[in-house]
């Protein structure tokens, strides 16, 4: 992707986790007045990440979102009142092999239908931590793999980090081209359609606005944001990400905990600072 100068964006578009909030989903002060700026320089702002529809509603008032927005890394884009303009979906005979071959890992295992995010162990890990960043609580059911239609993403979920990578390789090894597999957290493993990923969200965005990609930036911190910045003309990775997601951005600004988000649009799109 050929350089861009910072003047030229049109479009910015955010990881949320990691990268707009803090590490406890705060949405700072801080990073709202700068999107807010973005909107006053007539700079289009849409936001992309993992959660599910309902686990962004949070951020469309404060940041007056008028974009669509791109969740389960671009499996399902909805309106700002979560109206869906489009989605794309796990293959449904899918289903139920990549919930075994996560399971195979020992990691807990989550899917996302519409609406509903379904789990089996109600206290499995990172549950609470999910349900307090979405805001709604989880639908206990018995097996995963008795429900495969419209099923919009599977998570594979420890704190094993190496296990995460592994399962990360193993599916794209067993299901190729047929899934996107990436990680948004270091303890999440993402299995959605392979359509559904961030480097889509950047054609689907710049497509819709008629925005060439060598003017749209992207800010993220995690690898299935690195898809994104390949299709972007001016990448930040965020300074909690590790190297070798850095090492695939144009930029690295300060990390979620040092308004690092907000410092970046200040920095590098607007160059007040």
């Amino acid at each position: 992707m050929a350089a861009v100068g910072a003047s030229d964006i049109r479009l910015l578009i955010a990881d949320v986790d990691g990268t707009l909030v803090t590490q406890e989903k705060i949405l700072t002060d801080r990073s709202v007045t700068a999107v807010h700026r973005l909107h006053e320089a007539g700079v289009l702002f849409a936001v992309t990440s993992g959660r599910p529809p309902r686990g962004m509603a949070m951020l469309v008032e404060p940041l007056a979102l008028n974009t669509p927005i791109a969740a389960f890394n671009g499996g399902v884009l909805v309106n700002s009142d979560m109206s869906v303009i489009e989605q794309h979906v796990v293959t449904s005979d899918l289903v139920a092999p990549i919930v075994d071959l996560l399971g195979s890992f020992s990691l807990g295992v989550w899917s996302y239908r519409g609406a509903d995010w379904l789990v089996t162990d109600p206290k499995g890990p990172h549950v609470d931590r999910e349900a307090l960043t979405v805001r709604f609580d989880p639908t206990v059911i018995a097996d995963l793999r008795q429900i495969t239609d419209d099923i919009a993403k599977i998570v594979g979920v420890s704190d094993d980090h190496d296990a995460v990578n592994t399962a990360v390789a193993s599916a794209r090894d067993q299901f190729g081209d047929h899934v996107s597999a990436a990680q948004s957290q270091p303890y999440y493993v993402d299995v959605t359609h392979p359509d559904a990923n961030k480097g889509a969200v950047v054609r689907y965005l710049s497509a819709k606005y008629q925005i060439p990609t060598a003017q749209i930036a992207t800010i993220g911190d995690m690898p299935n944001d690195v898809l994104m910045f390949a299709h972007s003309g001016l990448s930040i990775a965020m300074g909690n990400a590790d190297r070798e997601v850095q090492r695939a951005a144009r930029h690295c600004a300060d990390s979620n905990e040092e308004e690092g988000f907000a410092k970046a649009v200040e920095r590098f799109i607007l160059h007040s600072s």
